[in-house]
């Protein structure tokens, strides 16, 4: 899935939160948007990981070229 259409869904769910006149539909709505928001804090985590473990793999082969090389 992608970062922005969580934000946006969760946008979407307060927007519908703010216009509801029901409690009860109030209530579900900014649980579903904190349920948004949520998914989004995970796939942040998960793109920095990723972006991590990128970075120290090419490090660890640049290492290993040197290395080779000399």
């Amino acid at each position: 899935m992608d970062l922005d259409l969580y934000l946006a869904r969760a946008g979407e769910a307060r927007a519908a939160a703010d216009a509801a006149t029901l409690d009860n539909v109030r209530e579900q709505c900014l649980r579903a948007e904190e349920a948004w928001l949520s998914m989004a804090r995970r796939l942040e985590r998960l793109i920095v990981m990723q972006e991590r473990n990128e970075a120290e793999k090419a490090a660890a082969q640049q290492r290993v070229e040197l290395a080779t090389e000399q």
